[in-house]
């Protein structure tokens, strides 16, 4: 399984070692993530709050691919 994880992650390194195509990529995860923020502000229902909140989490996580994807691709 470790070695189906670093081959996904090794064929990621066009995306995230393109400098252009990151910073797009980025962009819109932190537009995402202000959609994701309103939501929030706006919501009383726990369960769309636990939603937003996840969704923020992975869309963080997701940030972090280049440096994944550099250190163990």
């Amino acid at each position: 399984e470790m070695s189906n994880h670093r081959e996904l992650l090794s064929r990621l390194k066009p995306l995230v070692n393109n400098k252009n195509q990151w910073v797009d990529f980025s962009n819109y995860i932190d537009y995402v993530i202000e959609q994701q923020h309103k939501i929030l502000e706006q919501s009383s229902d726990s369960i769309i709050i636990y939603q937003a909140q996840g969704a923020i989490s992975t869309l963080r996580r997701l940030k972090l691919l280049r440096d994944e994807v550099n250190k163990n691709g």
